[in-house]
């Protein structure tokens, strides 16, 4: 399959820090996450697909792509753990998690054992076929798996009353069938990325909120000396609410349905407005008690991918997040890579990463970040599922 074939039959142009360079690693359709394996390759799914690849390295530096898996429901996220000695490939499908044992220079899966089974999808029947965020994601941390449910709706309150709970991150023993279940945190809308903070037990995630909100009290928006209270305006969808990247901490509810993050200029440690259509009156959710939100990133961004770079071959770049891209804003937002620099405290200001997914002049993106992962030559690896592509971003020699 050619490197050069559309989006990249034109030269593209992606602004980088100062030395780094950027190019086609290997071509795949529809690209979401990926997972270094032990040995130097990557895997990435494909959830529409059904499927897993494998990207070994070849001799001229480019990838060579291969089916690791086929036939799954959905698979999304990848993580790779050592549990109880062995190493194993764990998979999110949209209904359960399986993991396969993994050794050196595998190109296919072994067989798989089930970890969780009995996710909700769209086949659940009080969904009745519909279910919008149907994807997991998951990450492993010491012998414990923990999944993401995301909502089925872009707002509802009836994902708060089901079981288990959607809008949330439960957690499971990573080495049995549906063993250990608890809740660990709610009103996630879409939780995605999921990762630990190197070297601790610091879970951490990035949450696609939701869309068009009604305006919550009596701000007037628009200027004309009124207030705007209970109306749809694209002036104030725009950039409201933030989407949250916040510690996932046990027994914390991040708000949603009926509470959405405050409008604040420096998107910290961000309260609550109650939600004009779910908790008017308050009597829904207390939102003075709602978990407070670490940090905001800019509403309709998309945030999917985050991968953290300490302790990898990477430049310390802390925390990194591809923002896939807003596709209701009146100007779009997001196509890029962003990161936080980290410290004991948590994550620095938000600082550019890669951006000129996005035409400056058409405002139609070219390619869509999903997630990142990191080499074993400390590059960074990029899936983008509107380009078709892992791309490379290479940073300067040390």
């Amino acid at each position: 399959m050619s490197l050069a074939r559309a989006p990249f039959a034109v030269p593209r142009l992606l602004n980088l820090p100062p030395g780094w360079t950027a190019s086609v690693y290997a071509r795949v359709d529809h690209a979401r996450f990926l997972s270094p394996t032990p040995d130097g390759a990557i895997l990435v799914s494909q959830p529409g697909a059904g499927t897993v690849l494998l990207v070994r390295r070849q001799a001229d530096g480019t990838g060579a792509v291969s089916q690791f898996i086929t036939g799954l429901n959905g698979p999304h996220d990848i993580v790779i753990a050592e549990v109880s000695g062995r190493t194993w490939v764990f998979i999110s499908q949209a209904d359960r998690v399986v993991r396969y044992p993994y050794a050196t220079g595998d190109s296919h899966a072994r067989a798989g054992e089930v970890v969780v089974d009995g996710l909700p999808d769209a086949s659940t029947p009080e969904l009745r076929g519909q279910y919008a965020h149907v994807l997991k994601n998951i990450a492993v941390h010491d012998g414990t798996l923990y999944v993401s449910i995301a909502s089925t709706c872009n707002a509802c309150a009836e994902d708060t009353r089901s079981d288990p709970q959607r809008a949330a991150i439960y957690r499971y023993d990573a080495g049995g069938t549906n063993a250990g279940r608890r809740l660990v945190a709610r009103g996630l809308r879409n939780a995605e990325g999921l990762a630990f903070v190197p070297g601790t037990d610091q879970l951490w995630a990035v949450v696609n909120n939701r869309d068009n909100t009604r305006v919550p009290d009596d701000r007037d928006v628009d200027g004309d000396g009124t207030g705007d209270r209970g109306k749809l305006m694209p002036e104030f969808v725009d950039d409201y609410p933030v989407e949250p990247f916040v510690q996932v901490r046990d027994g914390a509810f991040f708000g949603w349905p009926f509470c959405n993050p405050a409008a604040d200029p420096s998107r910290r440690n961000l309260g609550f407005d109650r939600d004009y259509d779910l908790n008017a009156d308050g009597t829904a959710a207390d939102c003075g008690r709602a978990t407070r939100i670490d940090v905001g990133l800019p509403a309709h961004t998309a945030p999917l991918g985050l991968t953290f770079t300490q302790g990898t071959a990477a430049p310390d770049l802390g925390a990194v997040v591809a923002l896939h891209g807003s596709w209701n804003r009146t100007t779009p937002v997001g196509y890029q890579l962003v990161h936080f620099p980290w410290s004991a405290g948590g994550p620095g200001e938000q600082r550019d990463l890669a951006t000129g997914w996005l035409d400056p002049v058409t405002h139609q993106p070219w390619g869509r970040p999903v997630d990142v992962a990191v080499d074993t030559d400390g590059s960074l690896l990029v899936s983008d599922d509107l380009a078709g592509a892992l791309m490379r971003l290479t940073p300067p020699r040390r």
